[in-house]
């Protein structure tokens, strides 16, 4: 079983090498994930002659960037209405139209620059598979129409069409998703932004943001005109940012290359990623090369928000993973799961994602994505370099643009919340399944989500 993220296998990896000495830029990025290359990629489209300088604690796409299920999805991690609240439900829309134009907008670049990552558009199938799933899974398609969102219900004939799943009710569609290799999608930008004239600096690490300059373990400063701060999970590494975000663990199992037959008992043929209505949060996706790749939350948030390799594997929760997607589709029994791992992903204290700039001290930020980042983070990266660079669209006025979360709680009240929060879904889910009606827990989960 290799633990390695299955991305991480047979693809090419440029070497780059540590930054040895001082450097004066007009910007430097502090993260070498999808947040930070973005940013680079059009802040260097919106102005050639800008020297720009990406700093990777590891190698670009170390972080979620490299890691992630693969989804290239307009969700956002907080519902309309809570955006609506503050702005209106007309910026609400707009905040979600955004996304489902990112998704297209990253087919483009894929397509301009000739990134070879698999993306294919197929749209996400949600399955319910209990009364009590059927029950949130129309209520999300009467939302879906209010909002504008695209979600469709489809009827258990359709859905175990897309899906063989076991004991399907029904599902839900949403088209505006697509399936990706996130690390060569990662590796094509780092590639693109060094074409268009941008450096990156690989084992790296900024220890410190202050008055325009980055200071790294290595002993260079950085001092530039811009700083953007792209670390999402490790934001919580830096000083001054350490309650900024919680780094909560999403752990992924991949089986062996499926044959073309076992692929027609499953389904997704249009490559569709997929998912299931339960409260503990999963995701799967076809990958380019066949196999099943399943994810899914349950890792325990670790004290003090702690990030460390030994983190990215708990074979407990890769052994429930397996056992669901044995469950969920009939026929696996004799199939072998060959990768196992995981990572971290930020969490705002409110579940909202921002972006945002400070032209009185030049610093800049995204993140927070709470695991919907990969077209988050493309808009992320439009953002900032419209609002760095002055050359402002609609974009730089949605709802989420110079949001500010307010700090995780000290601890222990952190670890001690965050985990409740994670034992409170899986219960809710348990209880679902036995009574197959709506959970009583779930509106204490609501609650501790802010939704």
């Amino acid at each position: 079983m290799t633990t390695q993220p299955l991305w991480w296998d047979a693809v090419s990896a440029t070497v780059r090498p540590p930054l040895v000495e001082d450097a004066d830029v007009d910007v430097c990025i502090v993260g070498g994930g999808f947040t930070g290359l973005w940013s680079a990629y059009y802040l260097l489209q919106a102005d050639p002659s800008l020297s720009v300088l990406v700093l990777e604690s590891e190698h670009v796409g170390f972080g979620a960037s490299g890691r992630n299920g693969g989804w290239v999805s307009a969700l956002y991690p907080a519902p309309p209405e809570v955006l609506a609240r503050t702005h209106g439900d007309a910026a609400a829309r707009d905040q979600y139209a955004a996304l489902r134009e990112s998704v297209h907008e990253v087919d483009r670049v894929v397509q301009t620059e000739g990134i070879d990552c698999g993306f294919r558009q197929g749209g996400t199938v949600v399955v319910a598979r209990n009364r009590a799933q059927r029950e949130r899974a129309r209520a999300e398609v009467q939302h879906s129409t209010h909002w504008g969102i695209g979600t469709q219900w489809l009827e258990q004939s359709e859905a175990t069409h897309r899906l063989a799943a076991a004991g399907v009710l029904g599902a839900t569609y949403n088209p505006h998703c697509a399936r990706i290799h996130p690390v060569r999608l990662v590796r094509g930008i780092a590639a693109a932004v060094e074409r268009l004239g941008g450096r990156i600096a690989e084992h790296t690490t900024a220890t410190r943001i202050q008055d325009r300059t980055v200071h790294t373990t290595l002993g260079p400063l950085v001092r530039a005109h811009h700083v953007i701060r792209a670390t999402e999970a490790w934001t919580a590494r830096l000083p001054d940012f350490a309650r900024q975000v919680a780094p909560v663990y999403s752990l992924v199992v991949a089986t062996e290359a499926l044959s073309p037959g076992q692929w027609e008992q499953i389904g997704l043929a249009d490559a569709e990623t997929f998912s299931e209505h339960r409260n503990v949060i999963v995701y799967g996706q076809r990958s380019v090369d066949d196999r099943l790749v399943f994810g899914g939350r349950g890792a325990p948030y670790h004290f003090r928000s702690g990030i460390r390799p030994e983190f990215d594997r708990n074979e407990k929760v890769f052994d429930t993973l397996r056992r669901s997607l044995r469950e969920l589709l009939p026929g696996l029994d004799d199939v072998r799961f060959t990768h196992a791992w995981g990572g971290p992903l930020g969490i705002p204290r409110d579940w909202q994602p921002s972006v945002g700039y400070d032209p009185a001290t030049g610093l800049g930020w995204a993140g927070g994505y709470v695991g919907d980042g990969v077209a988050l983070s493309n808009l992320a990266g439009r953002t900032v370099a419209e609002l760095a660079t002055g050359r402002i669209t609609a974009i730089s006025s949605l709802p989420w643009v110079q949001h500010l979360s307010r700090p995780w709680e000290p601890e222990p009240l952190r670890w001690l919340g965050i985990n409740a929060g994670l034992q409170i879904a899986s219960l809710a889910d348990r209880e679902e399944h036995l009574t197959g009606r709506p959970a009583r827990l779930g509106r204490l989960l609501s609650l501790l989500t802010n939704h």
